[in-house]
């Protein structure tokens, strides 16, 4: 009996876990959208790290605002959370809107209000570790300017599974010391994700103001539609516009994306260094890093053993 085609793959290292836990689901012949919100809510729960959900750095009023989105590529129902507060797990929330026609993408007070009313798991999602690092940086803005944070890594996650279906997700504690109220591209549909079951699916990480200038993610989805493979449809889609910003608007901020068409193909784009999981039928979890490339061709190749030490030491070093 010939195996069927699964696959995921998400954005940074910090989703390897997850990619693990999602292959895992994916080769049990899991639905997509359950492996994806499995995957999503691994990084999310972890509280190292910096950028998603419990532990994520605050913005500038020292409050955790979470957005999130989920897409069903099936049905292409939708679901998003935008500044959502004290939800553990704000992917959860998203999906759970997504079964909605209407009021299906929800912000700030409305958004903590549906999850509280529907059962979500509640908590501070400050933790001391993020907050001391919050009191540090605002120790540093007292004698100097700053320009925005590094730090803005979403969590997007796209999966495939043996019946073709595909869903993808995003999550993100979004900029440290945004201004509160601040969105960026990872609850936007067809910027900070978008899927199809038919053609496949994309999503983003990065400075979102930059991302939402070009609708990264559909214009991906749009290029596999006309026949690209997900790596030429990546590189077609970001370093042109990568150009263009650079032109056009002065400037260019730090973005990935990823991509992973109906026959598990995957491919990525990148104009910073960039890390990040696959998993296939065909190919167990490995974490790969990308390099952009001078001539618009992605340079991806293994993570060495002294990259993934280093990661670790820096993830938890002492503030």
């Amino acid at each position: 009996m010939r195996q069927m085609k699964w696959g995921t793959i998400a954005t940074w290292r910090m989703a390897h876990d997850g990619v693990v836990k999602a292959s895992d689901l994916l080769a049990q012949q899991a639905q997509a959208g359950d492996a994806v919100e499995a995957l999503i809510k691994t990084v999310e729960a972890y509280p190292y790290y910096k950028s998603v959900g419990y532990g994520g750095l605050p913005n500038e009023e020292g409050v955790v605002e979470m957005d999130a989105a989920f897409m069903d590529g099936d049905t292409l129902a939708q679901g998003a959370v935008g500044g959502i507060q004290n939800v553990k797990h704000a992917i959860s929330v998203a999906r759970a809107l997504a079964k909605y026609h209407y009021n299906s993408f929800r912000v700030g007070e409305g958004a903590t209000k549906f999850a509280l009313l529907h059962g979500f798991e509640m908590t501070n999602m400050l933790t001391p570790r993020a907050k001391a690092e919050w009191q540090k940086r605002l120790q540093v803005l007292r004698q100097q300017p700053m320009t925005a944070y590094d730090g803005h890594d979403t969590v997007g996650a796209i999966a495939l599974d043996q019946t073709g279906s595909m869903a993808v997700g995003t999550s993100t504690s979004g900029l440290f010391m945004k201004k509160a109220g601040r969105v960026g591209d990872s609850p936007l549909s067809g910027s900070g994700y978008y899927a199809d079951s038919e053609i496949g699916a994309a999503a983003a990480t990065g400075l979102g103001e930059d991302i939402m200038k070009g609708c990264m993610s559909y214009e991906i989805v749009r290029r596999m539609a006309a026949g690209a493979t997900p790596q030429a449809a990546c590189d077609q889609a970001v370093y042109p516009f990568v150009a263009k910003l650079k032109a056009r608007y002065g400037k260019v901020g730090e973005f990935s994306l990823i991509a992973m068409n109906h026959n598990g193909e995957w491919g990525v784009a990148t104009n910073v260094e960039f890390t990040f999981s696959v998993a296939t039928a065909d190919q167990p979890a490995q974490i790969l890093i990308a390099h952009p490339a001078a001539e618009g061709q992605t340079k991806i190749e293994p993570v060495s053993e002294a990259w993934l030490a280093n990661y670790e030491r820096e993830l938890k070093a002492p503030l």
